[in-house]
């Protein structure tokens, strides 16, 4: 047997002949691994942690075969909306793949918005695939924000007064208060008539 048969699996061993985006590029295919500790994560009989590898695989790698696995994964486990999630980025058809992605759509009730930002951060982040390209139109993702950051400073010179600021001013008077009341009442026990 060849070095090159032992690192390239043929297509019969592979799960996904279509890989994400539709691309063959092999630096996209290599998964360092994970799928094959996924695997034998999955005949030990723990889903939840091929789950939990393949997610933090995908956190950083585009892997068209961990994407299939993750979402093969998800569905064996009963979460059919997070098994669309990963399935929507893949070539993968099928009438699993249909009923997983109409689950998804309704866990987000159609809210492109909350749908882009459900899909894994590489799919959403690798332009290819013409369902994810339609997805990012239709959620405004390719738009410029129109207001500023939450954190972006103010573009008003900071006019306003931090709310902070007026409890620590109306706690600090409280407390002067309270020391005149109470230095008062001590100085005429002290000092009777």
């Amino acid at each position: 047997m060849s070095d090159d048969s032992q690192q390239t699996p043929s297509p019969a061993e592979r799960d996904t002949p279509t890989p994400v985006g539709g691309t063959d590029r092999p630096e996209l295919e290599h998964h360092s691994g994970a799928v094959e500790r996924a695997r034998a994560d999955l005949a030990a009989g723990r889903a939840w942690k091929a789950r939990d590898r393949l997610t933090g695989h995908l956190t950083d790698n585009l892997d068209p075969e961990a994407l299939e696995l993750l979402g093969e994964v998800h569905y064996a486990m009963g979460d059919m909306p997070a098994a669309g999630a990963a399935w929507f980025g893949t070539g993968r058809r099928g009438q699993d793949v249909d009923e997983a992605i109409e689950a998804w759509r309704e866990r987000h009730n159609d809210h492109f918005d909350q749908m882009w930002r459900s899909l894994p951060r590489t799919v959403r982040d690798n332009p290819g695939n013409p369902r994810v390209e339609a997805l990012r139109r239709r959620a405004g993702a390719d738009r410029t924000p129109t207001r500023p950051a939450p954190s972006a400073p103010s573009q008003d010179g900071g006019g306003g007064v931090d709310a902070a600021v007026v409890i620590t001013v109306v706690l600090a008077l409280l407390f002067v208060v309270c020391a005149i009341v109470g230095a008062v009442t001590v100085l005429r026990w002290m000092l009777p008539g």
